[in-house]
């Protein structure tokens, strides 16, 4: 379990995604693990998180809205959720 969660820690470097975001304490954005802890038992998470990296959003955890993230490949925001979800 450690390799893919280091090829996913990688993948968020190489994003950008920790400007914003940190695995367990809040930045600009939440921790990745209160998203896992938010969105655990949620069937429907993955599509919605895979759509906010994707096309960004606002009001979900406060008034700083995330920018859409379109220069992100589909397959790195795949194993990033996957990721994100497996810290809950």
């Amino acid at each position: 379990a450690a390799a893919p969660a280091l090829a996913s820690e990688e993948l968020a470097k190489k994003d950008g995604c920790f400007a914003c975001h940190a695995v367990d304490k809040k930045l600009v954005g939440p921790s990745y693990k209160d998203v896992a802890a938010k969105y655990r038992g949620d069937k429907g998470a993955e599509a919605k998180l895979f759509d906010k990296v994707k096309k960004g959003g606002t009001g979900a955890w406060g008034t700083v809205p995330m920018p859409p993230n379109g220069h992100v490949p589909d397959a790195d925001i795949k194993k990033l959720v996957d990721w994100i979800l497996k810290m809950g």
